[in-house]
């Protein structure tokens, strides 16, 4: 159960990251979604990615997908237990191996937000945005 929550975790907390490291990337709503993002992600809320997943997917959630599989499998490699079914952060003295659990969720955050900040920075290359070339005909 600890693998499953701390996935379910990195999800909004990576979005939340990314709105404040790259804010010039994502829309006003979207900075205001990814504060809301902060406490629904610790308290193991993994809803509070779908605005950002539903606006870019093909960007996000493969993002999200990869940094919620290191963080499951860090949870796991570090024996972290948890006998409660919900509660994110809440229920930190309930896990077994705290401090393990903790890195895993920290590096799939860190993870999901690199991949998210670079595929959407690789959007807004020049040369995928470049006006299209009018053709005489």
């Amino acid at each position: 159960m600890a693998a499953v929550m701390a996935a379910g975790m990195t999800p909004p907390l990576a979005m939340a990251l990314a709105t404040v490291v790259r804010k010039k990337l994502f829309s006003e709503v979207e900075r205001e979604n990814g504060r809301a993002a902060w406490l629904l992600g610790a308290s193991f809320i993994t809803e509070g990615a779908i605005p950002f997943a539903a606006a870019d997917p093909l960007r996000v959630i493969p993002s999200l997908m990869a940094g919620s599989a290191v963080t499951g499998v860090l949870s796991i490699a570090f024996g972290s237990t948890l006998r409660a079914p919900h509660g994110g952060i809440f229920v930190l003295p309930l896990i077994g191996n705290p401090f393990g659990y903790l890195v895993a969720i920290v590096v799939g955050t860190l993870i999901s937000t690199a991949l998210v900040v670079a595929l959407k920075n690789a959007r807004r290359s020049p040369a995928t945005t470049a006006a299209p070339v009018a053709v005489a005909a």
